[in-house]
């Protein structure tokens, strides 16, 4: 018999040698958080950012404790720093698939391996813990950088949409991308 998949009732830590996944809330509400979001490089290929203050954040992190999902801050486990965040969400309970986002805030983490390794973390629990048939994305095609990351994760591209999304004043191309939990097949 198949579990059904549970409606978040307490998102756990997650932990990796140099990683703590905590479950996102007000208490990582900080100037440094309020600068990712206005970092143009930071935001660049996100939906939102570049017009946030500390009042906004708040606003926004208050709404996150109210309404529980799976988001994460991934923090350092070395010395408990803050450097972004990760999340399947939403999850479609009766088809049992999520959507994944990620976010290396602190640019100085950047190609260090921190993403992989927090992907790694929430794919992990996703499939092993939620019981979820599979996570999609989706991701500006040229945002190499992201699409490496993703297909070193082992997701594959689904769909191909042409100039599909507006992106720095122009229509673009984006991917659907899409990982199966391979302990279901």
């Amino acid at each position: 018999m198949q579990k059904t998949l549970q409606y978040i009732s307490d998102v756990p830590v997650l932990q990796s040698d140099r990683l703590i996944l905590k479950p996102l809330s007000t208490t990582f509400l900080s100037q440094k958080y309020v600068d990712w979001m206005n970092d143009e490089q930071v935001v660049r290929y996100l939906e939102s950012g570049g017009d946030y203050t500390l009042d906004k954040l708040k606003s926004y992190l208050k709404e996150v404790e109210n309404n529980p999902k799976y988001f994460w801050a991934i923090t350092l486990r070395s010395t408990g720093e803050h450097i972004g965040n990760i999340k399947i969400d939403p999850i479609h309970p009766l088809h049992r698939f999520g959507e994944y986002g990620i976010m290396i805030g602190d640019r100085t983490s950047w190609g260090k391996g921190f993403a992989k390794e927090a992907s790694n973390l929430v794919l992990d629990y996703c499939f092993q813990k939620l019981n979820l048939r599979k996570i999609n994305l989706g991701v500006i095609a040229s945002n190499d950088g992201a699409v490496k990351l993703y297909q070193q994760l082992g997701f594959e591209i689904e769909g191909h949409f042409r100039e599909h999304v507006a992106f720095e004043g122009k229509y673009v191309d984006s991917f659907r991308m899409t990982l199966f939990n391979d302990q279901l097949k």
